[in-house]
């Protein structure tokens, strides 16, 4: 077939225009083809076709940069190998130091080299992991003998590697089971949770209106834990029960408004009884109960997201647990009652905002690999170098 020819006009009175406009590199790619792709150089010209060009041509990078990059890695492992003699895992143990830093090294390493044994060696079962070890050292063809550090330090890394998947499997769980009311177990935790925060009041009845006082919406607390299931309950408790000191004085902040100065200006506005009513609007105050659960909810998302690998992997020397899980949880809640009287918010109805913030500054906190958010914990003193 001929080729379409380009209508005479179009050429002689707007192939200047045409031609004065800068095209993509994907739409000269096109229009190299054939003479017959005129209609695609005309559209785009226009607005849109403007915007295709410039998301075809992120595209091609992209997929460009991609390929590079992993050509150039495998090249750079290559050189490296044949310079120091090192794979890749034994470069990374020798020169960073234990902690975070190392091990997301060694996942990473593990997670994106092409052996199998390598890629399946994170999820690996806890009790596979010394074999795993020894299949790893046969494959990159180590002596144990000679390199018998090696050995120690991955099974440390494997350990808090596969303990953290292990950690999000178990909060998980806890996450997706409802509270049950006709489970003596579940109605002996939310009883000793009262016990713990309130132990000079008795409560009155299960069903009753006590629960306000520590936190919870109504008077039956079950349907306040619908969102994190009994993952909120084990939370709560865990904070009442072990730090108990702090968890009492948390909650009688929590309850107890908090005057605020009101400015000439403001007070010019408002008859005395309103005055009264805004000096005594500002509060610490925020509902307990309500406010653990939805920082369960944020330590929940920090895990699942791997924000918390950097904190784990710092404090735990070996597999991760949900006491540590418990205890960052434990860190959290100091933490946004801390920063939610430095933020001096109006009301409670910036509880929102006040959370976003504090999240991205934890987030902010966690993208440093020596970061580890409570080092006070007992679980830290363990962290020995490997």
């Amino acid at each position: 077939m001929g080729c379409v020819a380009v209508p005479s006009e179009i050429t002689r009175e707007q192939g200047n225009e045409y031609d004065c406009k800068p095209r993509s590199l994907m739409v000269d790619f096109f229009l190299g083809f054939s003479c017959w792709w005129w209609p695609l150089s005309i559209l785009f010209q226009s607005p849109i076709g403007r915007v295709l060009s410039f998301v075809f041509d992120r595209m091609l990078f992209q997929v460009c940069l991609y390929f590079y990059c992993k050509f150039l890695w495998r090249c750079l492992k290559f050189v490296m190998r044949k310079l120091t003699g090192r794979c890749e895992l034994q470069r990374i143990c020798y020169s960073t130091k234990p902690g975070a830093s190392r091990t997301m090294k060694i996942e990473t390493s593990l997670r994106d080299s092409k052996s199998k044994l390598l890629q399946t060696s994170v999820s690996v079962h806890p009790d596979a992991i010394e074999k795993t070890i020894e299949d790893i050292m046969e494959l990159k063809k180590i002596n144990p003998d000679i390199n018998p550090q090696l050995g120690i330090s991955l099974q440390a890394c494997l350990l808090q590697i596969v303990g953290y998947r292990n950690l999000i499997a178990d909060v998980e769980k806890l996450r997706r089971e409802p509270y049950d009311s006709d489970n003596p177990q579940h109605e002996e935790m939310l009883l000793k949770l009262w016990k713990f925060l309130k132990p000079n009041t008795p409560l009155e009845s299960r069903i009753s209106k006590q629960w306000c006082e520590i936190g919870f919406q109504g008077d039956d607390p079950k349907t306040d834990f619908r969102g994190m299931g009994l993952l909120g309950l084990y939370n709560l408790q865990y904070f009442a029960e072990r730090d108990a000191a702090a968890a009492q004085q948390v909650l009688s902040d929590s309850l107890h408004p908090k005057c605020r100065d009101i400015s000439k200006e403001e007070t010019s506005k408002f008859s005395k009884a309103e005055w009264e009513k805004k000096r005594m609007d500002k509060a610490i105050g925020y509902s307990f109960a309500i406010v653990g659960i939805n920082i369960t909810d944020l330590a929940y998302n920090l895990l699942v997201s791997g924000a918390l690998k950097t904190h784990f992997y710092n404090i735990a020397p070996e597999a991760p647990t949900l006491s540590h899980f418990q205890q960052t949880f434990c860190y959290l809640m100091h933490e946004f009652h801390k920063f939610w009287i430095e933020e001096d918010p109006t009301d409670i109805m910036e509880f929102n905002r006040v959370r976003e913030k504090f999240r991205k500054r934890i987030i902010k906190q966690l993208r440093n690999p020596d970061m580890a958010l409570c080092p006070h914990f007992a679980a830290s003193e363990g962290l020995i170098n490997m």
